[in-house]
């Protein structure tokens, strides 16, 4: 472990602001890990002081960023892109050690920053970046930019939403990612003085599982889906809308992969699922598991804390659930899956839609008129609908983002950097006359020519 935080130039002691250099004059933060217990490294967070110097710099950067050529642009981002490569195995072992994804996650984390870069380099188009976050990631990465400071990182502990309104004419857009209450304060401050936001909020998801389907795809789909990562993805599965006619088989081959399902320290390749991020993760789990009890739900599979060091390590639990459940209303962040079934096609999609969130969707299905209305107005409200695969992860070529309490937002794609640019209309006018709209005549006389 230590070798890693070393070739990254993480010491014991860290600041946690960057912004053209290293400062942090505020509480200190200790990254415990998830896998064992053991502390990381502390990271000095930033003062009030170091957060008017971090915007005060990212504004300037930003004024120089603005007229640099595309193709410069572009070229910045390559060189990053460059040396995420170049430190791939150990950047995937830091997230590891950090949130307890298993190693084969932990690279697909930095391998998404790379395919990122790459798209941006195609773009040519990338704006100055502002980044406040609660966990710091300390390596030499960020001194690739440290020529324009364009990207200001700002390690916060319990940060007030406030910050938002500070400065507000230097913040003209904040883009968040967290959950729906945190969206719903950062959008009360930040559109209290019309600024703008960019939404990344809760998921609920869910798959469909048609007569149709291929089963073995559709539960290998929903087991990865919802024990990837412990459940902690906004893409994770966390409902499961079954035909009735098979929903035996699908439940019966979910239990066989849920009780034979490798769990313990992410760093192991053979493990698939790793410990939560902390042990309020896994009390907020237990926390809805007794909750569905409570509402009459039927627990088939899992949900026990296991006695590992850390106290971060559970079982899976699958479940039984009424789709009018209360807990099932909510976003679980855990491996907490419900199953339910339907009997008619307009009764899942009406599952399927009865909740406040709305990220992303699948379906497996072999009918095409099934699909086909899946994917029309009357089908799934997400803002991703998938077909044949799961809804966890996405292809950054596709926008990514949801629909109603997820907030509106899309990030990625082909046109993402719209979000974050102005918009202006432009007229010019090279004649020598001044007409106007709808051919109207304002203040002429009756030989044409204007009074003034």
């Amino acid at each position: 472990m230590q070798s890693v935080l070393e070739k990254l130039g993480i010491a014991e002691e860290n600041r946690g602001v960057f912004c053209g250099e290293w400062r942090g004059e505020g509480g200190k933060i200790d990254k415990i890990s998830p896998i064992d217990g053991r502390r990381l490294a502390g990271v000095q967070t930033a003062s009030d002081e170091d957060y008017e110097i971090a915007i005060a710099r990212a504004q300037e950067a930003f004024l120089k960023w603005r007229v640099t050529p595309g193709p410069v642009r572009g070229e910045t981002v390559r060189k990053l892109g460059n040396a995420l490569r170049d430190f791939k195995s150990q950047l995937g072992q830091l997230v590891t050690l950090e949130t307890g994804k298993i190693i084969a996650e932990g690279e697909g984390e930095v391998q998404e920053m790379i395919d990122i870069c790459d798209l941006a380099v195609g773009q040519s188009r990338m704006l100055y970046g502002l980044t406040i976050q609660s966990e710091r990631k300390n390596h030499r990465l960020m001194e690739q930019w440290h020529p324009l400071g364009v990207i200001a990182v700002i390690t916060a502990f319990n940060f007030p939403v406030a910050v938002w309104s500070w400065n507000a004419a230097l913040i003209p857009l904040v883009s968040a990612t967290g959950s729906v209450g945190m969206g719903l304060n950062v959008a009360k401050t930040v559109h209290g003085r019309l600024g703008r936001t960019i939404m990344e909020l809760g998921g609920n998801n869910a798959l469909i599982v048609a007569p149709s389907a291929d089963i073995d795809m559709a539960t290998q789909s929903i087991f990865f889906g919802a024990v990837g990562t412990a459940g902690q993805r906004c893409t994770s599965t966390r409902r499961v809308i079954m035909h009735e006619s098979v929903a035996s088989k699908v439940r019966h081959k979910l239990l066989a992969a849920y009780k034979t399902l490798p769990i313990g320290n992410p760093l192991d390749k053979k493990t698939v699922m790793g410990p939560l991020i902390d042990k309020n993760a896994v009390d907020l789990v237990h926390h809805s598991i007794q909750r569905l009890k409570d509402e009459g739900g039927e627990i088939l599979y899992g949900g026990e804390r296991l006695s590992v060091p850390g106290e971060c390590y559970m079982k899976p639990c699958l479940a039984t659930a009424n789709p009018d459940f209360d807990i099932v209303q909510h976003e679980t962040f855990g491996p907490l899956l419900y199953l339910m079934t339907y009997r008619d096609f307009d009764e899942a999609i009406a599952i399927h839609n009865n909740v406040p969130q709305g990220l992303t969707s699948s379906i497996f299905t072999n009918d095409v008129r099934e699909a086909e209305k899946f994917l029309s107005a009357v089908g799934s409200d997400c803002g991703i609908a998938n077909v044949n695969t799961g809804t966890s992860g996405a292809e950054i070529g596709g926008a990514f983002g949801g629909e109603k309490n997820t907030g509106g937002g899309r990030e990625s794609g082909s046109d993402s950097w719209k979000s974050y640019m102005r918009r202006q209309t432009n007229t010019i006018n090279f004649s020598t006359e001044l007409p106007l709209a709808q051919g109207i005549q304002f203040g002429s006389d009756d030989a044409g020519s204007a009074n003034a």
